[in-house]
């Protein structure tokens, strides 16, 4: 049976938000990593876990959450900075679907060199998000329940990612939503208020919602980036219980 490759939590079509050859070979080589059956997650469904009990842990816990904790620190240090997503090999946002529908011929989203200063735009605006979701991220990685550690120590590059994603499900969207909405309405730039007047029937905050879904997809593939090279460079961590874990699974 094949492999079922990560999809994109929420995205009413994936393949349409990856437009362009250079993003698809970029999120290729991640979403080959991630490929795990575990990681395919309905976006209509909802998986909200409360704090675990400490008995609800199970065997290797302690490291797991560790390596979920240092890989969405990592990826969040990264992603707030400026031009964090846009810089990002795996985790710049193309341009959502909701842009797409362009009416007349003389909308500026019909113009390459427009769309292209659209996007970095919003991947800018992301990065709002990303400083809004990070803590409850952080803080769920912390506790989040693990039944056999050992398993997901030895399992992919990308195992902790998939269960800490499971377990946040739609929280971080629904945390980054209102973020993104008042930095759109705060932003001066007049690329986004030219590329709203073309679009009919599509309000800000329909805006704010399709980024931030695009941007929950983004921030889960940097944290499972992190995942990876903390896996391939335990010592880079400079925890001595992490190294130890990864280094005699």
């Amino acid at each position: 049976m094949k492999d079922v490759i990560m999809q994109d939590w929420g995205s009413v079509n994936a393949a349409t938000t990856k437009r362009t050859a250079g993003a698809f070979v970029r999120r290729a080589v991640l979403v080959g990593l991630m490929a795990t059956g575990a990681f395919a997650l309905s976006g209509c469904q909802t998986m909200m876990s409360p704090r675990a009990p400490t008995s609800a842990q199970g065997e290797m816990a302690e490291p797991v959450h560790k390596l979920m904790a240092s890989a969405s620190q990592r990826a969040f240090a990264k992603l707030e900075q400026p031009d964090g997503f846009w810089s990002s090999s795996v985790a710049r946002i193309n341009l959502p679907v909701l842009f797409a529908k362009t009416r007349g011929r003389t909308s500026p989203l019909r113009s390459p060199e427009f769309r292209e200063k659209l996007q970095h735009l919003l991947n800018n605006l992301a990065e709002e998000g990303a400083r809004k979701g990070g803590p409850l991220v952080i803080d769920s990685a912390k506790s989040v329940p693990v039944p056999n550690g050992t398993a997901i120590l030895r399992g992919r590059p990308t195992a902790a990612t998939t269960l800490l994603r499971q377990s946040v499900g739609p929280a971080l969207v629904n945390a980054m939503i209102p973020a993104i909405l008042e930095e759109m309405q705060a932003n001066q730039d007049p690329t986004l208020g030219k590329a709203m007047a073309s679009l009919s029937g599509v309000t800000m905050t329909d805006a704010a919602h399709a980024l931030a879904i695009e941007a929950d997809n983004a921030v889960w593939y940097e944290i499972g980036a992190a995942e990876t090279e903390i896996r391939s460079n335990p010592a880079s961590t400079n925890d001595a219980g992490l190294i130890s874990a990864l280094s005699t699974r």
